[in-house]
């Protein structure tokens, strides 16, 4: 008697969980709508626990063998083609709500498995003040709350991975620290439309098992819900985010760009008392999102765009934050490389005759070294390396979603770079990748 009462339980909580997703890492449940109202109902019912993930299998073609680039990461030397498993989430999910239900505490643990191994992703706690419902609490492993694209879930996203830029400087998405939120939740609130996350970060996210110096990333966000267009069938939204943080430096020798000779080049600093100083990491960002819709179940046109630019500080061969103390394979502290960079992506998101078939279109440019550009990578004793090179990056996909729980995808990236003087980069890499993608969700 008791597994027949059991069975349709876990038959019920399923059913929700598949159709009340988040669109965003940290969104909380929307209690003013009648699926919000559904959950409530089964928290206060069954103890408040809800089960979610997704699985991406997914077959890739290289433009050659050994393509180096951000679709998936790397192939292997020999590989132009693989079989592999993108993504397999899998996340537990335990609310409390109020008589009013307002929520009162959130703990989310999400993990990911795939053939290269099982890592966390989520793994906080959230308090919400119930005097004013206004303001909450989170510690743990969360997401940055720093643009728009690193927050929208990848089991919602129209592309199969993040912009270059986002992947190079959000690598993981996910960081360990504290953060609070200014978002109302009361529905007749004049500023519910608004949210305000800011925060305090390690830095280095999931890249590292331990923070490596005392400072500490400073990561705020300032968002508009999406708000109608009078007179329109339209939506808009968008948001700025600035992150301001950096890296100590363990090593004397800083290079920055210069000049000499009228040519652009790295110069080094190398006093001691740069020993133990903050080299930037510096981040500013805008973003916004225009959502159009067709008519009754015809869809919606979508318009996406994001820009982001500031000062990173890396090696001389990679701008990625180093999730460690740099060093050599001898085990000496590399320098360190500051550089000023931009970025931005752009996105045309179409839904062809109605909201089963969609087409997307996605440019999206990182430039590492806005100082320097094509020729002068690889001038004689200049110090520039492949890490400077900008790259261009056009998408092309389409997507069919067969029922709410199961998504085809095909997407094509075109990508391009910086002829340079650098042997290996003076011509454009065979580095284009298509992706075949089915996501199973529940």
């Amino acid at each position: 008697m008791r597994t027949a009462r059991i069975i349709p339980i876990v038959i019920l909580m399923l059913c929700f969980t598949g159709t009340a997703r988040a669109q965003f890492l940290m969104d909380m449940i929307d209690t003013t709508t009648e699926m919000g109202k559904g959950m409530i109902s089964m928290y206060m019912k069954y103890d408040a626990l809800r089960f979610s993930g997704y699985i991406q299998p997914e077959f890739q073609m290289a433009q050659s063998r050994g393509a180096q680039g951000y679709a998936a990461g790397n192939f292997p030397t020999a590989v132009d083609n693989r079989f592999t498993l993108r993504r397999g989430r899998i996340r537990v999910d335990y609310e409390r709500y109020n008589k009013q239900d307002m929520p009162i505490v959130q703990f989310a643990f999400q993990f990911d498995g795939t053939e290269r191994g099982v890592n966390i992703r989520d793994f906080y706690g959230r308090f919400f003040e119930t005097k004013f419902n206004l303001f909450s609490l989170v510690g743990g492993m969360f997401a940055r709350p720093f643009g728009y694209e690193v927050n929208l879930s990848s089991a919602d996203r129209e592309t199969p991975e993040r912009g270059r830029m986002s992947q190079i400087l959000m690598r993981t998405e996910r960081d360990l620290g504290a953060m609070i939120s200014f978002e109302p939740r009361r529905k007749d609130h004049p500023l519910r439309f608004l949210k305000i996350d800011a925060g305090a970060f390690n830095g280095q996210g999931l890249t590292a098992t331990t923070d490596f110096d005392s400072h500490k990333d400073f990561i705020g966000r300032i968002s508009i819900k999406p708000r109608k267009i009078k007179g329109t069938q339209s939506q808009l939204s968008g948001g700025a985010s600035v992150l301001y943080g950096g890296m100590q430096q363990f090593t004397k020798q800083i290079h920055t760009m210069g000049t000499a000779n009228g040519q652009p080049v790295f110069t080094v600093d190398s006093s001691v008392s740069n020993i133990g100083k903050i080299a930037p990491r510096h981040y500013y960002g805008a973003d916004v999102q225009w959502k159009i819709s067709n008519g009754e179940g015809k869809g919606f046109t979508q318009f996406r765009a994001e820009y982001l630019r500031g000062r990173q500080t890396a090696t001389a061969l990679t701008t990625e934050t180093p999730g460690v103390i740099p060093v050599g394979p001898e085990g000496r502290l590399l320098p360190l490389y500051i550089r000023n960079f931009d970025g931005a992506y752009l996105y045309y998101i179409q839904n062809l005759g109605n909201a089963k078939h969609q087409a997307v279109l996605k440019y999206d440019w990182y430039d590492p070294n806005t100082k320097v550009k094509g020729k002068d990578i690889g001038a004689p004793g200049a110090g520039l390396t492949p890490a400077d090179i900008r790259y261009n990056t056009v998408g092309i996909g389409y997507l069919y979603y067969a029922n709410e729980h199961l998504k085809f995808m095909v997407y094509y990236d075109w990508v391009t770079n910086e002829s340079t003087e650098l042997e290996g980069y003076k011509d454009d890499l065979k580095d284009n990748v298509l992706t075949c993608r089915m996501q199973y969700r529940f």
